[in-house]
């Protein structure tokens, strides 16, 4: 792992680079489009970088929706269309999303938090998920209650892993369907090793609860927005970057998402990454800035990634992707 030394404080990601000799971010023609259908969700965690919960109002209207799915069909190296949230599931239009996608001969990727598929009324998610073939990416922070509970709220740890069964019996994490878990840490600290992780959740999963999945995704908690505050009132905050700043892989840059995915706002508004988009930070592409500015995402090619502080987040370590580990 080629990290810096531990005496680093510099907080500055450009200027971390090119003591690396290496060029500031720029994108290569995205593969993902990265698409948060809004912030209303049934939970509110306490990492949560998006602010999510059951009080936010933030929603994907059905036009922008659609000219997500228009943008999609224009460009045909795109091979992904990921939708989070909040719950997405919750947004009226996640259906259609969806739907339209798989006609079109694209993957989906849903972010899902589990509970939400025990939700009056949601009933229909399960088998949903199974007809249209889509992968799933369920948040699951431990594989025991007291730590689950600790991140997410009273009872979400059983709810959990009443909604991994119901999608185990569908045939996910089984063969045929994708059912991915992601580990976020309790506090201030960087994941532990994927690979290592992911052995003591399959057996601690299967051998307690009878639960299977295909792969764990160790994702480290970026110091935005709730966790942000949370860190601040604890007095850890500088602490917190230092550990970031002082752990920061070269090896993980050529690899990180930004790199060839596009983040689309519930309001349709374009960011480099979903980090970004919750910090408001627009994406660095010149003459673009929503979904209505451009046909086809290819046209991004070579544009410079709008960077900060928070990208030590995702180059600590092994590297933090919403595909897991880097490096």
């Amino acid at each position: 792992m080629a990290a810096v030394s531990p005496s680093v404080s510099n907080q500055d990601f450009s200027a971390t680079l090119a003591s690396h000799g290496l060029r500031a971010l720029g994108r290569k023609s995205p593969a993902t489009i990265q698409v948060n259908v809004g912030k209303w969700c049934n939970q509110a965690c306490h990492h949560c970088h998006v602010d999510a919960g059951p009080r936010r109002t933030e929603r994907m209207t059905r036009e922008t929706a659609e000219r997500v799915i228009d943008v999609l069909a224009a460009s045909a190296r795109v091979e992904t269309l990921d939708i989070t949230g909040g719950a997405p599931e919750l947004n009226s239009n996640f259906a259609m999303l969806v739907e339209r996608a798989r006609a079109l001969g694209r993957k989906v990727i849903v972010r899902c938090n589990l509970t939400v598929t025990l939700e009056p009324g949601m009933e229909w998610l399960v088998e949903f998920y199974r007809r249209a073939g889509v992968e799933l990416v369920c948040s699951l922070p431990c594989y025991t209650a007291e730590n689950t509970d600790r991140q997410r709220g009273a009872g979400v740890f059983d709810k959990s892993i009443v909604a991994l069964r119901n999608l185990n019996a569908a045939g996910f994490g089984r063969g045929a369907l994708r059912l991915d878990l992601v580990y976020n840490p309790i506090g201030a600290s960087l994941p532990p090793p994927q690979a290592e992780l992911e052995a003591q959740y399959r057996d601690e999963l299967a051998g307690n609860f009878g639960v299977v999945f295909d792969r764990l995704l160790t994702i480290t908690n970026m110091p935005i927005a709730r966790f942000a505050n949370q860190l601040s009132i604890a007095g850890n905050h500088a602490a917190y970057m230092s550990l970031l700043v002082n752990h920061f892989n070269s090896a993980t840059v050529d690899a990180l998402m930004c790199r060839d995915l596009v983040s689309v706002g519930w309001d349709g508004r374009l960011y480099d990454c979903d980090f970004n988009q919750m910090l408001e930070i627009p994406i660095g592409a010149n003459a673009v800035s929503t979904i209505w500015d451009l046909d086809d995402v290819g046209a991004l090619a070579g544009a410079r990634i709008a960077t900060g502080s928070h990208c030590f987040g995702c180059t600590a370590g092994a590297g933090s992707s919403c595909g897991g580990a880097i490096a």
